[in-house]
């Protein structure tokens, strides 16, 4: 196994090569996104509790509706954000059939197949250091900020979190060396 910095890794074999690439965490950011989640779930538990056993008058009812729904919303985008920096990884597979991209968390994850005849325009975007959409990805809470894409039957396909502007250079050279070596088997 050989390391591209501290959260890639790549695996060559004859017939194919497996990348992984593990997400920015840091232990502090981890430890308060883990407080928030489990206070904000206490607070849903607390609100569901009072819905079922408090006498409420409709329009109560009506104000806890509509604060449930932004509960559900945020508890699902940081409990996801949560479980990604916990055990989440980034699976690429290149072998003679295509490159295989798989998000998982805790080896639970969908594979996607995409074939080397129809991958068009492969690159990757690093946005400027102190720009706005640099601070937004760097938060923890954000599980976006992708840095590889490429265009496929028409739709941008996109993989690589929260790569730094070395890692992505590294990374693009191991998989179009990769690519261009399999591709020909």
């Amino acid at each position: 196994m050989q390391k591209i910095g501290e959260r890639i890794s790549f695996v060559d074999h004859p017939t194919k090569s497996t990348i992984i690439i593990l997400p920015k965490t840091s232990p502090w950011a981890l430890l308060l996104m883990g407080a928030w989640l489990g206070m904000w779930l206490c607070i849903g538990f607390v609100s569901f509790w009072a819905l079922g056993t408090l006498s409420l008058s409709p329009k109560e009812r009506v104000i806890l509706w509509v604060f449930m729904s932004f509960w559900c919303y945020y508890a699902l985008r940081v409990g996801r954000s949560f479980l990604w920096m916990r055990w989440g990884e980034e699976r690429i597979l290149i072998d003679e059939i295509g490159l295989h991209l798989k998000r998982s968390v805790r080896r639970y994850g969908k594979r996607k197949v995409y074939y080397f005849e129809n991958i068009k325009n492969l690159s990757f975007f690093i946005p400027e250091e102190g720009s706005i959409q640099s601070v937004w990805e760097s938060s923890p809470w954000i599980n976006g900020a992708e840095r590889f894409s490429f265009e496929y039957f028409g739709k941008m396909i996109k993989f690589g979190n929260k790569l730094t502007q070395k890692e992505a250079q590294l990374l693009s050279q191991v998989i179009e060396k990769r690519m261009r070596k399999l591709a020909k088997k």
